[in-house]
């Protein structure tokens, strides 16, 4: 089992920044989790925002890219995403997202992959 714990969102003005964090409690090897964060704006389907794989490599959805940066920490069993240039769609619930991958490698990166979710953490971005 894997507890996800995200903590970091808030309101911010168009053009602003944010950093959500999340903490993964396991008691296993942290680097075997592919790591990613998805988002869900009300009326929405929840949609992957970005990826990180256990050897840190790393993808995003193309309307994040350039403006969005994941990162991990395998030795703190962390995963950030370093949000700037917010636009108001960005506005969701984020939620940290995980499932076991052979040596952590992200292969697969839809929804119903990610078996352990974290609570949510919301983000406003006003015009």
């Amino acid at each position: 089992q894997v507890r996800l714990v995200e903590s970091g969102g808030g309101s911010v003005q168009a053009g602003g920044s944010l950093r959500l964090s999340c903490v993964a409690v396991s008691g296993y090897t942290y680097n075997s989790l592919c790591m990613a964060w998805f988002r869900q704006s009300p009326g929405k389907e929840r949609e992957w925002v970005a990826a990180i794989s256990g050897d840190y490599s790393r993808t995003y959805d193309d309307s994040v890219k350039g403006r969005f940066t994941i990162s991990r920490d395998n030795a703190e069993d962390t995963l950030d995403l370093q949000m700037n240039t917010l636009k108001p769609e960005d506005t969701a619930m984020y939620y940290c997202a995980a499932y076991w991958a052979f040596r952590g490698v992200c292969q697969a990166l839809g929804r119903n992959d990610f078996n352990y979710w974290g609570q949510g953490t919301q983000v406003t971005v006003s015009s």
